[in-house]
This record gives C-alpha cells, sequence and structure tokens, in this order.
C-alpha cells in the first residue's frame, strides 16, 4: 500500500493548497506590520505560490472536463517557476525562502515527469520504488516550501550550499 492510500490523496493535496495560502495570509500580516515594507519578495513569492497551489489542485480544478495529469502538475511548476523568475527580474532582491522554492519546484517537475513517463508513457500500473519516492518527495518537498514561506530563513543551509558552489566555481574557471 502506498503513502497516499494510506493519508489519502485528497486531504494531502488540499492541505498543501491550504498551507500556501495561510503562508501568503501570514506573509500579508507580516507586510502590513513591517514599516520598511521590505519583506515585500517574500509577500509576492507567497502570492504566486499560493495562486499556482490553488489554480492546480484538482479540487480547484472543477473548470476542465478531464481529469489532471502529472503533466498538467509539472507545467503548472514550470509556470511558477517562470513567474518566480519574472518578479525576481522586476524586483531584484530575494529572501532566503526563494532558493527553497526555486529548488523545490524543480525536484517536484523532476518528479511528476517522471512519473508521467512511467504511467502515461510506458503505461507501468506496477508499483515500484518511483512511486513511494514521488508520493513522499512531492509532499515533504511541499511542506518544506510551506515552511520556508513562513519561516523566512536557511534552515537547510541551501544557500550556504549555493554560495559555496558558486564561489568554487569562480576560483575554478575554465582557461
Amino acid at each position: 500500500m502506498s503513502f497516499i492510500e494510506q493519508l489519502g490523496f485528497f486531504s494531502l493535496s488540499a492541505m498543501s493548497a491550504w498551507g500556501f495560502l495561510m503562508a501568503f495570509f501570514f506573509n500579508i500580516f507580516v507586510y502590513c506590520i513591517d514599516e520598511n515594507k521590505r519583506k515585500t519578495t517574500l509577500l509576492i513569492s507567497s502570492f504566486i505560490m499560493m495562486f499556482s497551489y490553488l489554480a492546480g489542485d484538482y479540487f480547484f480544478n472543477w473548470i476542465t472536463y478531464t481529469a489532471t495529469t502529472f503533466l498538467d502538475w509539472a507545467l503548472y511548476d514550470l509556470a511558477t517557476l517562470t513567474f518566480l523568475a519574472i518578479s525576481f527580474y522586476f524586483v531584484r532582491r530575494t529572501t532566503p525562502s526563494f532558493i527553497y522554492l526555486i529548488s523545490g519546484l524543480i525536484i517536484n517537475t523532476i518528479l511528476f515527469l517522471s512519473v508521467y513517463v512511467d504511467v502515461e508513457v510506458y503505461q507501468n500500473t506496477t508499483h515500484w520504488i518511483l512511486w513511494d519516492v514521488y508520493s513522499i518527495g512531492v509532499n515533504i518537498v511541499d511542506f518544506t516550501m510551506i515552511i520556508a514561506l513562513i519561516v523566512d530563513r536557511d534552515f537547510l543551509l541551501l544557500n550556504k550550499l549555493k554560495s559555496l558552489v558558486l564561489s568554487s566555481a569562480n576560483n575554478h574557471k575554465l582557461a
């Protein structure tokens, strides 16, 4: 029995959408009480994530006549990445949570595309490890992004890792 079958797919999907909605409401509150308004990028990022997850959630996807597929969710994540990149282009500032959103959306997109290819292209119906990795991975990444939007701290040290990789790449440039 897979992780989704044990906990219920609807409850986890709705809980992720609700989590991003609450993160957005929290960031509205923080933005309103902040005198310097320096958390603008956090407010914009949380709005983009909330809108994406509410629009992409199958519970709110009542407009379409067909069932939502893994490819649809991958496309939602790619659109979300695009909107986050556009917001970064105009604002030119980020918060510590920004890299969590970017890396989380990339991981989710890879997982969605992997399961889409497995189920839709290869027509696999036999349960195997990819399905468990997908089930647990997508939900852990979603909740990590929600936590990152609320606490806005580098709690997994991703920003330090990014700085280390970039400084290492600058020191070892090819001639």
